[in-house]
Formats: structure tokens, sequence, C-alpha cells
């Protein structure tokens, strides 16, 4: 220090820690002059000791106006040395960069003046010192003081001029420095680092795309800043980057890849645009590269596909069908499981077009990996069955399309089937809502027959005979109206001279025998007329209650549709369906007289003519009544079992043992009947206690307005007449 006071004059020293600035600044000029006299005559030991009494005395000075002297001090002696202040800026520059963060604006000001002109000297030589002066510039950008900020901004610009024609700038040194910033919300910082961004990609020999992924996140946090410009910014920065990509031939998609899929769930409208149009090209350019990043990606894809804001939409769908498109194989790291897991939590979605586009997924993994994806079963099955309640037709149609492909296998088709079942127990609204659609898809993908058998056999052991006979009415109502079992229909038709059909025909029966309406349906859908008629007579008072009647009446009006006929056309041969005409009076019997039901069938019957149309003798009994027609049959002919006319009886029936059906059908009746008499017993039970003695009960009110019902005489409960074979 005493070398220092020696050269500099005190007055020099006095002014430089002046108030006045004019003071100051001409001791600056002093200060400059005597370091370069001590520059040309090579004497660095004073120069050292001039920047040490400028640096202890002024710069770490308690008073702000000696620190201010000892900046403008050390710029000074800086220019002073001009070519040789590189071997001094270790003692020059720390003092200036500390001074960033005085607490008095007017020193930071001057910690920014005073490193400018540092830097216009000594240029690349201080880019040694470019990472403080990065952190230092960075505070200062955001600094509160509107003149401290604008120093920083033409400190800034100078350093960023000097980086980039420097060939000693370290990028690698650097990006850790970027990164550690690039999540500061504060405005000024974010334009700060844009900034310093796109003038280092803007370096032809600075790699910054390499860098990317350390970033990208950053950027993409940017764009739902408040501020216009800053979104702006980083919008264009981002289009730089994905225009490079394009052009470049190597590029690191997997980690980007990472960032982009969360940034794709945005709340932010802009961002999401822009995450999934840079996943779009990330698809199209990546290949083999994103292989293992598809299950993200789709995560990422399948919501947007549902956005409120139709340019994302647009973007998501054109990016789902390019990823659709990629043949890759599990062999080289493609994840099915990983993909089931995505498409499967996405059918959950609470938007229909994201649900649709999850079971496309499904559907095309099973078409191409079908044994990986089985491995996996367990894992989805029970979501493919609850996507079955799901609000929208057009999903429901595409689960049972998956779930078809799946039930190619027997034990699948078997398994399938049982849950389906399940379902509808434990769902009423399911079998209410959407089990016709349901049951007719699957008879299309499936085949009719093999979906009915299986259904009929699960239904035979139903425990829930409730349920049962809801079920096996609603498998019936499908079974006579669906165009798409008409082939079915058909099939059943011909259950006494096609051995098919009566295979059909028993193995429905086995289950159909929960519901009599429903046996009676099949046996005239089979044209098993006299079959028919039994089981009418079989029935006993308890099971011509409300939901029998209910049953009967749309029986009725369906025998009025197209699908009956051929039923009404052999009523024009009563001489050869007598067994109909029974049946069809049975029936009659059983219908209240007031009902809407009696009257269609009532006017059905009256056009029965009293005579047919084959040429047969015909005389009418005593009382007229088509019912009771007799016939002479030439020949030695007789009548078979459906009342047609078959000269070699034995094989009516093709081996169908009606009496066997018959008991079948009754030992069933007995179990709904005794059933029925429990829970009747029990809710006796439950609501004696509170119920009044005075006060009719609802079975006894049930049983009074029973007496409107016109019911037959009792019959013989025996299958008169039967052949068994």
């Amino acid at each position: 220090m005493a070398d220092a006071l020696s050269v500099i004059p005190a007055s020099v020293l006095r002014n430089l820690a002046d108030k006045l600035y004019e003071k100051r600044k001409n001791a600056a000029l002093e200060v400059e002059g005597i370091v370069k006299q001590l520059t040309t005559a090579g004497d660095h030991d004073k120069i050292t000791a001039v920047i040490n009494l400028l640096t202890t005395e002024f710069t770490n000075s308690p008073q702000a106006n000696h620190r201010k002297g000892g900046l403008i001090g050390l710029a000074a002696a800086t220019v002073g040395l001009t070519s040789e202040a590189a071997q001094h800026l270790e003692q020059i520059v720390p003092p200036v960069l500390n001074s960033f963060s005085d607490q008095d604006s007017r020193v930071r000001y001057y910690a920014c003046e005073a490193l400018y002109n540092i830097a216009k000297v000594v240029r690349g030589d201080f880019i040694i010192f470019f990472n403080q002066i990065f952190d230092a510039l960075c505070k200062l950008s955001a600094d509160s003081d509107a003149n401290v900020q604008s120093a920083a901004h033409l400190l800034d610009r100078l350093v960023k001029d000097i980086v980039t024609e420097s060939d000693q700038f370290s990028i690698e040194e650097f990006i850790p420095l970027l990164r550690e910033r690039m999540n500061v919300l504060n405005p000024y910082v974010r334009q700060f680092l844009v900034g310093w961004i796109t003038v280092l990609d803007s370096v032809p020999d600075i790699d910054m795309l390499g860098f990317l992924p350390d970033f990208l996140d950053g950027l993409f946090n940017m764009l739902s800043d408040s501020s216009h410009e800053i979104r702006q910014q980083a919008d264009s920065a981002l289009s730089e980057f994905l225009q490079e990509i394009k052009n470049s031939p190597s590029v690191d998609y997997g980690r980007m890849a990472e960032i982009l899929v969360q940034r794709a769930a945005s709340p932010d409208e802009f961002t999401r645009l822009t995450a999934i149009t840079w996943i779009n090209e990330f698809v199209k350019l990546g290949g083999d590269q994103l292989v293992p990043y598809y299950a993200d990606i789709l995560g990422a894809i399948l919501p947007c596909i549902s956005d409120k804001e139709e340019k994302i939409r647009v973007v998501a769908r054109e990016t789902n069908e390019e990823l659709r498109a990629i043949k890759a194989d599990p062999a080289e790291g493609f994840d099915v499981g990983a993909i089931l897991s995505i498409a499967r939590r996405q059918l959950s979605s609470e938007w229909e077009a994201t649900r649709i586009e999850a079971l496309h997924w499904i559907s095309n993994l099973l078409n191409r990996h079908r044994a990986e994806v089985l491995t996996f079963l367990n894992d989805i099955f029970d979501t493919l069955l609850e996507a079955l309640s799901d609000p929208s037709d057009q999903v429901v149609l595409l689960v049972l399309e998956v779930h078809a492909c799946i039930a190619q296998d027997p034990q699948h088709f078997r398994q399938l089937v049982v849950f389906l079942v399940h379902n509808f127990r434990v769902d009423n609204s399911l079998l209410e809502k959407r089990g016709a659609l349901i049951i007719r898809r699957l008879c299309v993908l499936l085949d009719a027959e093999r979906v009915y058998r299986e259904l009929s056999t699960i239904l035979e052991g139903e425990s829930d005979l409730d349920f049962a006979s809801i079920m096996v009415q609603a498998l019936n109502l499908i079974l006579l109206t669906s165009s798409e079992l008409s082939e079915l229909r058909d099939l059943l038709k011909h259950s006494l001279v096609n051995p098919f059909g009566k295979d059909l025909f028993v193995s429905l029966y086995a289950s159909w025998c929960h519901s009599p309406m429903a046996i009676i349906s099949l046996c005239l859908l089979a044209q098993t007329y006299q079959h028919a008629s039994t089981v009418v007579q079989s029935l006993v008072e308890e099971d011509i209650n409300v939901k029998f009647l209910v049953q009967l009446d749309k029986l009725i009006r369906l025998l009025e549709t197209p699908i009956f006929a051929y039923l009404r056309l052999q009523l024009l041969e009563p001489g050869r369906h007598v067994w109909l005409l029974k049946a069809l009076y049975g029936l009659l019997m059983l219908l209240p007289q007031q009902s809407a039901a009696f009257k269609i069938l009532r006017t059905r019957l009256k056009t029965v003519p009293s005579y047919s149309f084959n040429g047969e003798q015909l005389r009418r009994t005593s009382l007229g009544n088509p019912y009771q027609i007799l016939h002479h049959m030439p020949g030695g002919s007789q009548i078979t079992e459906d009342g047609d006319i078959n000269q070699d009886s034995k094989n009516s029936h093709n081996g169908i043992n009606f009496a066997s059906r018959l008991q079948q059908f009754e030992q069933m009746q007995r179990q709904h009947r005794q059933h029925a008499k429990v829970q009747a017993q029990s809710h006796r039970n439950s609501t004696s206690s509170s119920t009044p003695k005075d006060v009719q009960r609802p079975e006894e009110l049930s049983r009074t307005s029973s007496s409107d019902v016109n019911r037959p005489p009792s019959r013989s409960r025996r299958a008169t007449g039967q052949l068994q074979l």
C-alpha cells in the first residue's frame, strides 16, 4: 500500500472519494494516467499495489462514495493497463462483481459501468469470469432500480458480443448455470435467459441443440407467462429449435419426449398446442428412438384428442394416427403392457373421443400382438367389462368388438359370457339399458348360436331365480325381434325336421324354463305347437301373475309383427294346425277380457276360416268353433305334434322328448314358486310389526285384484297325446 500511496497523490485519492461525480471522474482519469505510466515502465508490482489500494480502501469501504470511487478507479486502472490488463484481472474483476450485490443502487450502477469499461478493454480475456458475470447479470436484470437495470442491459449486450466472438467460451460449463435458472418466474430474468439462449444458438460453433433437453422444459414453462412479450420470445426460440431438429441428423428425442409429455397436459392452451405440435414432429422424425416412449406419448395424445381447442384436437388426432401406423415389435423395446395400461386408464376419461381412441388402441394391439396382450388380460378385463356400462353407444360397440376379438379363444369366450352375465346380475340398469345392444352385437361378432347356447348353459344353473327369469325374458325378446338373429330364428323354425334346429331348441329350452312365456314363445317360434299348448295347460294359479300377463301382452303384440307372419298364414289351414289354434285359444283364455291383448288376439282368431284352402274335406262342429274342427284325412294320414300332416309320424319330432321337456319346465317352475313363497314370507315377517291388523296387506290386494283375470278351468297337467321318440 505504501508503494501505491507514493505513486498516487493524496489529493487524487481524496477526490476519488468525493461525493461529486465530476471530482471522482477527474481523479479516475489521473489514476488512468498513473497506471499507464507504470505499464510503460513495466512496474507491475506498483500496479498491483494501486489495485490493492483501490480494493481495500475504496471498494470495501463502508462509505458509499468511497465504493463508487473505487469502482471507477478500477475501471480507469484497467484502461491504463490496456493490453497488459489480462494479468491483473484476477485482482480487478472480483471486487467489481461483489459490488453488484451492494445495498446502494448507485454503487450497483457504477459496478455495471465499471465492468462495462473493463470488458471493453480486455474483451475475450475476461471469459474466465463468464459464469460469475452471467450470475450477476441475471440478478441485475430484475433489479429494483430502473437505472441499474438499464446499465445491466448495456453490459449484457457487450458481454454477448464478446462471447459470440470468443473461442474460449465453454458451453458445457454454462449449461448447468442456465438450467438452474430456467424455472425462475421473474419476467425480467426470463427475458434475460431467453435472450442468451437465442444469442448462443445463433453462434455456429456453439451446439445449443445438443443441450436442448437441459433447458427445454424451462422454455415451455415460459409459454404460459403473463407477459405477451415473453411468451412470444419463448415461442420464437422454440420454433427455431424445432426447425433445427428437423434439419439435424442426430437428436436426443427420448429426453425431450419426456418433457413434452408433461407439457402436453398443461392447463395453458398455448403450451398444450406447442407441446403436441412438437410431439407430432417427433413421432414423424424419431422413429426407433421413440419406441421406449410410445406409452408416455400415447398417454399425452389421448387426452388432447378431446381438447376443447380444435387446433389441439386436429394435431392430436394426426399424431395418434402416425403413432398407430408405426409397426414396432416387443423385441425392439415396444412395451405392450405399458400401452395397454395407458389405454385402460383412458377408458375412464370423461371424454368420449378419448375413450373411443383408447379402445381402438386395444383392438389394434390385439390384432398385431395378440399373444402379448392376452398375457395382460387380467389387468384390463375388468375395465373392459365396466366399459359396457359406458353412456356412449359407440364406446359400447367398440368394447364389444374388443371383447369379441379376445373371445376368439374358447376359454376367453366362456370367461366373457360368464362375466357379462355377472355384470347383468349386479347392475340391473346395464341389462335394461344396454342388454339388447350388447347381446345383439355379440351375436354378430361371435356367432349368434354360439352366444345363445353359452348364455343358456350359464342361466340354466343360475341360483338367482329372479335374475334368471328377467335375463331369459330379455334374451327371448331379442331372439324374437332382432334382425341380427334372423338366421337363428330360421334354424329354430325347423326344429322338428332339422337336427341342428332340434339341438338348439333343446339347448335353449333348459334355461328358457325360467320363464313360462319365454318357453311358450320358443315353442311358437319352433312350431312345436302341441307342446306350446301343453305348456299353457300346465300352468297353475301362481304362474298367472302380473309379470306373466305383462309378458303375455308383449307376446300377443309380437304375434302381429312380420316375424310371426308364417304363423298367421298357417291359420289359413286350421285343419293342419289344430294345436296352433289350441295354443292360441289357451293364451286367449288366460288374458283379462278387457285387456288390449285379449281384443287383439280374439280379433285375429275370428279371422281364422272355418275351412282350409288345401282342398281337405272339412265339417263344422256343432258349435261352429274353429278350435274344435275335425278332419277326415284321406289315406289314413295323422295329425302330428305340430298339427301338420305327415305319413311318418315317428320322424315328426326329430328325436325331441317333449314329455321330458315338460317335466323339466314344471320342475323349474316349482322352484320359482317356492322361491316366490319364501320371499313373500320374508316380506310379511319384516312388515308385520308395522302393519295394522285392519289394513289390507299388499298380497291380499293382489289376490283381490286377480279376480278380474279370466283363468281357464283346472286342467290336467299330463301331456296328453304327446309322442316320445
